[in-house]
């Protein structure tokens, strides 16, 4: 097989189950990007929560590899009880040092390659109200805020939707 990559672009691949510290690791970093006196401690298991992920039969999680190391994960799956053909971004961080470097379109791109082989019509997220920059990058990909979602008072968190085939 030939390789397409332009030079420098990132690997895209299958999150291993053994690299679930160093997920949490690059998830903790992006999140206090956004929490001005820190990410809340809820008492949540990181390292434990992404190896569940990355477990789970009816997930995906995908990684961005660049210069020897994780740099981009996502995380998706059909939600519970979700509508027929829709697919939920669960988590998607880009190690802080990589931004606007074009891994996260590249792993934005995989994701919707894979929503669309495995049939999926709509994609929907939840982005934390304060991300600023999480949400113009989202945008700049084709989400808009979902009509079936609005944000209601107080609301710590905003719902998008994306149109997996572009409709």
């Amino acid at each position: 097989m030939i390789d397409t990559r332009l030079p420098g672009s990132p690997v895209i691949r299958t999150v291993l189950s053994a690299e679930a510290e160093t997920v949490a690791a690059l998830h903790a970093r992006a999140r206090a990007t956004y929490y001005p006196d820190g990410p809340p401690d809820d008492g949540t298991d990181w390292v434990a929560a992404w190896r569940g992920a990355v477990e789970r039969p009816d997930g995906h999680v995908l990684c961005a590899v660049a210069g020897g190391g994780l740099v981009g994960v996502a995380s998706f799956r059909v939600p519970e009880d979700g509508p027929a053909g829709t697919v939920r971004l669960f988590q998607f961080h880009i190690d802080p040092g990589h931004w606007r470097s074009g891994v996260g379109t590249a792993l934005h791109t995989a994701c919707v390659e894979q929503w669309r082989a495995d049939g999926r019509r709509t994609a929907v997220l939840d982005v934390h109200a304060d991300n600023r920059r999480a949400q113009a990058f989202y945008g700049r990909q084709g989400w808009v805020p979902d009509p079936e979602e609005p944000p209601g008072a107080g609301d710590h968190h905003l719902s998008l939707r994306f149109a997996v085939d572009g409709e």
